[in-house]
């Protein structure tokens, strides 16, 4: 039986503990972080020895691979990648020419990540920032519209999964808001549930097809003034579910980050009861992860149901001109360097 779980490891090698204890727990899936990465040999090796150690072909392989700021994959390892807000830059110039680069650029992405056997990134990001918001999400975003976050994001969703890489949006039911970095604090909104209905969850109800999500570990005041989004059932099941229609996999955003408090067994537990599909745990920690597993649930019913779904954009690939993708990025590429000197 699989575990609802999704863990990192150390290094750029697995030790003997960590093969045993992805033996024992056969995660649901398993992240990559710059410390694992070291060169495309090596990742594909890690990758296929945790494969082994899991025992199973169906293994979510994920990594943030936004572009801008995140990217764990940075040259010579991968391309240069433009932030998301390039494309928006260009989306208030030109719509059509955003969104084709957007999607070309994307397929690109996904057959570089692909080719060293990574099959999930962790985008696009489907926030709505607000003037005074902190910056932890700033330039990640599309837009500061709800169109065009959707027009672009979409365009993104669409190049991963026919480059047979499923895409996760991100930080469901809004992170846009938020007045605090979620690594280092729990951020709270205040705003009213109509008012966010309007706004930050627009762009989740808009593509609430997609494949994965992740939830955001932030209070929303009006709905639940006491568990972040990922711990709260009431978000999870009215919000995120009924209101805004998604059904696809939903996993917490990373446990071990500061805004969740308490063991990291109950961490587990508390976003699995909510109504998440599996739980995140990012930092390598091997005693963390055990505690993390313990709290996991197996991965059966709806939830495997959900898994299995997306596991199947993995399996199937679209041809595409790779030359042409590889213009339109430099286009992209361009454009913001030229924004950015002319500020």
């Amino acid at each position: 039986m699989r575990t609802a779980l999704i863990v990192g490891v150390a290094g750029t090698k697995l030790s003997r503990d960590e093969a045993a204890f992805l033996k024992d727990a056969r995660p649901a899936g398993f992240i990559l972080f710059a410390r694992n990465l070291a060169d495309h040999e090596q990742i594909r090796a890690l990758i296929g020895d945790v494969h082994a150690a899991v025992g199973a072909d169906d293994l979510m392989v994920l990594i943030d691979q936004e572009g801008g700021r995140v990217q764990r994959l940075r040259p010579p390892l991968g391309r240069a990648l433009p932030p998301a807000a390039a494309y928006g830059a260009l989306y208030a110039r030109d719509h059509a020419a955003a969104v084709l680069a957007a999607f070309e650029a994307t397929r690109l992405l996904a057959a570089d990540l692909a080719d060293l056997g990574i099959n999930t990134d962790c985008a696009p990001v489907l926030d709505l920032p607000v003037e005074g918001a902190h910056d932890i999400i700033g330039d990640r975003a599309y837009g500061h519209t709800v169109e065009q976050i959707v027009d672009l994001a979409k365009a993104v969703g669409e190049g991963f999964m026919a480059g047979g890489v499923i895409p996760v949006i991100k930080h469901i039911p809004g992170h846009g808001r938020a007045t605090a970095d979620s690594h280092l604090a729990l951020p709270v909104v205040t705003e009213s549930h109509a008012e966010l209905t309007a706004t930050d969850f627009a762009p989740f109800k808009a593509l609430n097809g997609m494949p994965s999500a992740m939830s955001a570990h932030v209070v929303f005041r009006d709905i639940d003034a006491v568990h972040p989004a990922s711990t709260s059932r009431t978000v999870i099941q009215e919000v995120i579910r009924s209101e805004i229609g998604f059904d696809g996999l939903l996993m917490s955003d990373d446990l071990s980050m500061k805004a969740l408090t308490g063991p990291m067994r109950k961490r587990a537990e508390a976003v699995l009861a909510a109504g998440s599909d599996l739980a995140l745990h990012c930092n390598g920690d091997l005693t963390e992860m055990r505690d993390a597993a313990a709290g996991s649930a197996p991965l059966e019913g709806r939830a495997r149901e959900r898994f299995d779904a997306a596991i199947k954009i993995t399996k199937a690939t679209r041809p595409f001109d790779s030359a042409a993708a590889e213009v339109q990025l430099a286009k992209v590429l361009a454009f913001a360097a030229g924004s950015a000197e002319s500020v």
